[in-house]
């Protein structure tokens, strides 16, 4: 990801954070408000629904301050504790609320029943009361409209459980309503009633808040998520199969750890690019995963003897070159390749290291299969070079065309360096074929090239020829 793309992501941090305190802090005015009014008037009316409206509002005054601190601490970054984040605080201040919910309930349903039963005044309805309720709807339904919207757009949990929340007071507000108006015609009961009625809309509230927030306490995956990943990162080249998707939500984010299966024959660098190719993809759908991609090696199908060679080789870290594999009339085959090791090495060693990658070799390609290495030496530390002089450089420049002219396959033998090294003297030329030579033959004539310089010339330690078709600048 480049640094403006970080930048960027960070400012949308911000502005989020920004967006959803002042979201809870404009309901934390809206709620204190609200309960204050509630609250005096059901003392001066006697009316248990308004009174239960009145604690339920100062359990929302409690449960809106609680929110504005959860969604600050949530906008903290990882530390060496909390390496995923402290969105987490959003959940468990959603669940504390949840909790405050159903203790309220309990409780309004026991004054109401003990009400029903004549232990209690009889409620006063006043259009005090029916005002204060209805400026009480008034405000939920547009404070819950805007706590909704700011979630929506900062995945905040915390402030979701709000709107959730005041979008039930709205209908318990109206209970409310319902209940003074049957008191006012003569029906003391039905405030009664009507307090019964709020604690089943914010029960029913807690019980949806309480499931969601203890799913993701738990980290129950969030719906589709999973296969929607999986959809995604099977479109992109390079995976062959999706091993494992885990998937978890951390506030506003979802935390994705992804196992995908790939061509064991790919490079490191190729693995590293189809995981880079996969988050990219992901991310551009689903902007709120942080993704986690572990490629496995896997051995498919239509690998060839030369591609399980390689392997085996590379995972011991070795290089090897010329692979030539023979198919024996008994079915069994027979490898033989060369083997660079540093130049340095004893026998010994090196012969530890050839026997090592036999071994492997064998194991791979099955019971009786013959396995031959030549060892090469390489040059492993840089050599200090130093140009010869021109006459030097004519007289092998000469050898070489002269060598190319013998053969007949090779010609315009052109860009000729040669310098002498600690370890001889190495030299390098191109030379042209005919386009449609196969690379075979042109190796094996420039290699009679280089036997035939080093031959001329004993102080010569290698010669690399490159081959260009005709008529190439």
């Amino acid at each position: 990801m480049t640094n403006n793309e970080n930048a960027s992501q960070d400012e949308q941090r911000s502005v989020h954070a920004e967006q959803k305190e002042a979201a809870a802090l404009s309901s934390i005015v809206a709620s204190t408000g609200l309960t204050i009014a509630k609250a005096i008037v059901a003392v001066m009316t006697g009316s248990l629904g308004l009174l239960s409206e009145a604690i339920h509002g100062l359990l929302d005054v409690g449960a809106t301050v609680m929110t504005w601190f959860a969604v600050r601490i949530a906008e903290e970054p990882a530390d060496e504790l909390h390496h995923y984040g402290h969105a987490k605080i959003e959940s468990v201040a959603a669940l504390v609320e949840t909790g405050l919910l159903f203790l309220a309930s309990g409780w309004i349903i026991w004054e109401a029943i003990q009400r029903i039963l004549g232990h209690g005044g009889e409620p006063e309805a006043s259009l005090a009361a029916v005002a204060v309720v209805i400026a009480s709807i008034v405000v939920d339904y547009f404070r819950a409209r805007n706590l909704k919207k700011v979630a929506e757009a900062t995945g905040s949990q915390a402030l979701e459980a709000d709107a959730l929340h005041f979008s039930s007071d709205m209908l318990s507000s109206a209970v409310v309503l319902v209940g003074l108006g049957f008191v006012w015609y003569g029906f003391p009961l039905g405030d009664a009633l009507a307090a019964i009625g709020v604690s089943a809309f914010v029960c029913l509230a807690g019980w949806r808040l309480g499931k969601r927030t203890i799913d993701s306490l738990m980290d129950a995956a969030p719906d589709g998520v999973a296969e929607h990943i999986s959809d995604i990162a099977q479109t992109i080249t390079g995976v062959v199969a999706i091993e494992r998707v885990r998937a978890r939500p951390s506030g506003a984010n979802v935390f994705v750890d992804l196992d995908v299966a790939v061509s064991r024959i790919r490079s490191l660098e190729d693995m590293a690019a189809i995981k880079a190719r996969v988050a990219a993809a992901v991310t551009a759908a689903m902007p709120e995963v942080d993704i986690a991609i572990v490629a496995h090696p896997r051995a498919l199908d239509d690998e060839t003897m030369h591609d399980r060679i390689l392997v085996v080789a590379r995972n011991l870290g070795l290089a090897v070159h010329h692979v030539t594999v023979q198919g024996l009339a008994d079915e069994r085959v027979s490898v033989s390749f060369d083997l660079e090791v540093d130049g340095r090495m004893a026998l010994a060693d090196a012969h530890v290291v050839a026997t090592r990658l036999e071994q492997a070799i064998a194991a791979e390609l099955g019971p009786g299969a013959e396995v031959e290495t030549h060892i090469e030496p390489i040059t492993v530390d840089r050599l200090d070079g130093l140009d010869l002089d021109e006459a030097s450089l004519a007289e092998i420049r000469g050898d070489l065309e002269a060598a190319a002219r013998r053969g007949g396959i090779v010609s315009e033998v052109h860009d000729v360096r040669a310098r002498a090294t600690e370890e001889g003297v190495i030299v390098n030329f191109h030379c042209r074929a005919a386009p449609g030579l196969g690379i075979a033959e042109l190796h094996a004539a420039i290699d009679d090239v280089e036997r035939a310089v080093r031959a001329r010339h004993l102080g010569v330690r290698r010669v690399i020829g490159h081959g260009e078709p005709f008529g190439q600048a």
